[in-house]
């Protein structure tokens, strides 16, 4: 989350980080003042659903309102890649394995959804085989089988009309890219991708080039879940995806909203993840941020899609009268400033540490927003809900939460620029919170004599500016100001993007700093070889204290949020998998 940040990860903010705003319509049923006891329920209490289950329940019925002031980047199983869409997926999509629908940690394990166990795996660590369940069907009633699974994820491979979506498998599966994916696949079933085999309609095989611990996290994102054939609409298909879930698509207008009701042809008996409890579900998107946090502590809606934080107007409204609507978890995101190497004079690992010294770490928190709305100061690269997280450490002293101008100067004089130096921070103009953290930024470093101009950049077009490196360099940009969420909750799905040298592209780049570290790059190596969550979570540890030392990065927080849940809202609880937001598919409401 993420968006994601244009993608799920760097964009949702929880990834990769985007304001959002889709929003339910208008509802049926319920409304009235969130506040209210009786029909609309009773406020579970100030972070009552962090990390744990408020308002159990399993009454059916009901309207589902979300409203929003982002719509997903595509409802296209393959292409999407916001936090918030994958978390809306599971509605009508599903996959062989998927996040354990638990509060907090234990959501970052795998089980089995359309399959009857995690998979056997073979000695080796390479060949996963899956069985289907019994009873697995599309909204139209026709089985799903093996084959239709297959050709979902082969879609993936189609990177000239399925674009965007994440690309793990693909790297996995196939990292020579021999595959052309199934629009070019000549093959008459178009399922030619010689790394998935299907011997029969109830197993599916996948064969490794070598062992990958975090396997079973990529398949159980969206883009692992069936597509069939015959309603494959292509680019198209995020418009009306054909659903294997609970819920059914029946109306979508991009940007305005959208509509799903229940899926008569879902079987509950093949299903032992998704509660399942409204009769429909609607998402309102609006333009107007302030009006949807209004609307959401008026209660005309139950929570926000996008799960990206209240605006400030909003937030002390809600913390004021009706805070025990109001939850504050982690968004598994870290907030920081990046560091290209290819920008003198950051080639210098002296020049890196005086700007991480010289940084004022509470105003760059207060910046963000302070510790409800911003977060807790970061002191590494990896965020609390990744194992290899270690509370105490602390290399550069950041959680003093103060400048250490003295040793700043050290560094200036160590990378033989004792006068400070010119540079420009790089910062997207529709983020106010990255706006004022460069502010706060530039402010501390003119004190060590670090002259720092700002670039407000049009943030829509985050891709071809800061994720090319040849375009960092000719501007100049000195410092990146961004913010980074997990893919999954592993140092893979967190760090490897950032900090394999393997993962710099031309366009799209996440790996700022262009690092490039050969030792590093091993260490990945050996992290994602090791199957035992904890001891890749060791062995993760040892590469962020690589990445952190080597000052390529300057973290700012491990992000927080205010979000709003109604009180109509049952079974609501935050999950590290979705990078801190409430796991949809479980939520009911009060009727």
């Amino acid at each position: 989350m993420t968006h994601r940040s244009s993608s799920r990860r760097r964009l949702a903010a929880g990834a990769a980080l985007v304001v959002a705003a889709l929003v339910g319509t208008a509802a049926c049923g319920g409304g009235g003042s969130s506040k209210k006891e009786g029909k609309d329920g009773k406020a579970a209490g100030f972070n009552a659903a962090v990390d744990k289950l408020a308002g159990a329940s399993d009454k059916k019925g009901g309207e589902l309102k979300f409203i929003g002031t982002q719509d997903a980047d595509s409802w296209d199983p393959q292409r999407g890649y916001y936090g918030f869409m994958w978390d809306f997926a599971r509605y009508y999509t599903r996959t062989l394995v998927t996040p354990k629908p638990a509060p907090g940690g234990e959501s970052s394990t795998v089980v089995p959804d359309m399959a009857t166990d995690t998979g056997r795996i073979s000695a080796d660590k390479k060949t996963y085989t899956f069985t289907l369940r019994d009873g697995l069907t599309w909204e139209d009633g026709q089985p799903i089988t093996a084959q239709h699974i297959k050709y979902g994820i082969e879609r993936t491979w189609a990177t000239d009309k399925i674009s965007g979506g994440p690309l793990w498998l693909m790297q996995v599966l196939d990292p020579d890219k021999k595959y052309k994916g199934p629009y070019k696949d000549e093959s008459k079933d178009k399922l030619g991708l010689q790394a998935i085999e299907t011997p029969d309609e109830k197993t599916i095989v996948f064969k490794l080039p070598k062992p990958n611990g975090d396997f079973l996290q990529m398949l159980a994102l969206p883009a692992a879940s069936p597509v069939r054939p015959d309603k494959d609409t292509v680019e198209k298909y995020g418009q009306k995806p054909f659903s294997s879930g609970p819920y059914k698509w029946v109306s979508y207008e991009p940007n305005k909203g959208l509509e799903l009701v229940r899926n008569d042809k879902w079987n509950r008996d093949s299903d032992p993840v998704r509660k399942a409890l409204p009769d429909k579900i609607t998402v309102k998107l609006t333009t107007n941020a302030d009006d949807m946090d209004n609307r959401l502590i008026a209660g005309d809606y139950d929570l926000d899609l996008n799960a990206t934080g209240m605006g400030s107007a909003g937030r002390q409204k809600a913390l004021q009268s009706a805070k025990a609507n109001v939850d504050n978890p982690q968004t598994g995101f870290i907030r920081y400033a990046a560091f290209p190497k290819t920008v003198a004079p950051f080639d210098n690992e002296h020049c890196r540490k005086a700007v991480i010294l010289a940084a004022d770490h509470t105003s760059l928190q207060t910046a963000r927003g302070g510790p409800e709305a911003g977060g807790d100061i970061g002191t590494s690269m990896l965020p609390p809900a990744v194992k290899g997280y270690d509370p105490g450490y602390d290399p550069f002293q950041l959680k003093q939460g103060k400048p250490d101008e003295a040793k700043a100067k050290e560094e200036l004089r160590a990378c033989g620029k004792p006068e400070g130096f010119k540079t420009t921070i790089a910062v997207r103009n529709n983020k106010p919170p990255e706006i004022a953290t460069a502010e706060s930024l530039q402010a501390s470093l003119k004190k060590v004599g670090i002259e720092a101009q700002i670039d407000q950049y049009d943030g829509a077009q985050s891709t071809g500016i800061i994720g090319a490196p040849k375009n960092v360099k000719a501007k100049n940009y000195g410092i990146i100001i961004m913010g980074w969420g997990a893919d999954f909750p592993s140092g893979q799905g967190f760090l490897q993007p950032i900090a394999d040298g393997r993962f710099i592209q031309e366009s799209g780049n996440q790996n700022y700093p262009e690092l490039n570290d050969p030792e590093v790059n091993k260490i990945f190596d050996r992290a994602i070889a090791e199957t035992d969550p904890a001891k890749a979570g060791k062995i993760y540890q040892e590469a962020n204290k690589k990445i952190t030392e080597g000052a390529w990065y300057l973290p700012f927080t491990y992000e927080k949020n205010i979000i709003w849940r109604s009180s109509r809202l049952t079974n609501v609880y935050t999950a590290d998998s979705y990078n801190g937001r409430y796991d949809y598919a479980s939520l009911g409401v009060v009727k």
